[in-house]
């Protein structure tokens, strides 16, 4: 079977194509108005990974690989919003708040929806998660064994948080992990660059890393 070149060697493609992961493309990350500029970020590095994860879901697509979604998003209540986390994610605005796009990181504001590019096809899995990484509190698990899937191609943001969360969460479960490096950002450069070292470090403790364009070459391939 054909294997994607990445670091820290190269990720091998199973007989059963891989699930595709995009973490948190979400109006409330990548626009301004959202929560990530309410925290006093910079959302233009979010914005510019736009069109290579759109690449990635075209591809995805066009091979009819399963693709997953994410949204990190609360009900109205704020029942599923630990204090804690509350009180510490708090900008000029914090989870909750009224801000310009409707209620920060509320599930079914206007803000909490994907991004008019990468917007969810029928029969895509989209799922929303109370917390940082993709596994906790969702039906994720279940949902790739019972189609017994198990490598993932993981792209979004931010790749120090819930990107990484979600990889160290995957690892944990036994999945073959590889992380999308131009389709995964930081509001901080240095914390992506670090979150790449980690993921690779030792062996590839978490996992791979590779550019979007090798992953297509080798989709296109190994399932075309």
């Amino acid at each position: 079977m054909d294997q994607i070149p990445a670091r820290p060697y190269a990720y091998p493609l199973p007989e059963r194509p891989p699930a595709l992961v995009v973490i948190d493309m979400q109006r409330d990350f990548v626009e301004p108005g959202g929560f990530g500029s309410a925290l006093g970020n910079d959302v233009t590095p979010l914005q510019n990974i736009v069109p290579v994860v759109r690449r990635l879901l075209d591809c995805a697509r066009r091979l009819g690989l399963p693709i997953i979604h994410t949204r990190e998003a609360h009900q109205a209540d704020l029942s599923d919003c630990p204090p804690a986390k509350r009180r510490r994610g708090r900008g000029a605005l914090g989870i909750g708040d009224p801000g310009p796009m409707g209620r920060l990181l509320i599930d079914g504001e206007p803000g909490n929806q994907i991004v008019p590019a990468l917007q969810p096809r029928a029969g895509e899995l989209e799922l929303t998660k109370p917390g940082k990484g993709a596994f906790y509190a969702t039906q994720l698990h279940s949902y790739l064994q019972l189609r017994e899937i198990t490598h993932l191609l993981v792209a979004g943001v931010t790749t120090e948080v819930c990107v990484q969360t979600t990889l160290r969460e995957a690892n944990d479960r036994g999945y073959e992990c590889l992380l999308v490096e131009d389709a995964t950002e930081s509001y901080f450069p240095a914390f992506k660059q670090a979150t790449l070292g980690m993921v690779t470090a030792q062996g590839g403790i978490v996992g791979w890393v590779a550019g979007s364009e090798q992953v297509i070459r080798a989709l296109e391939s190994a399932y075309g």
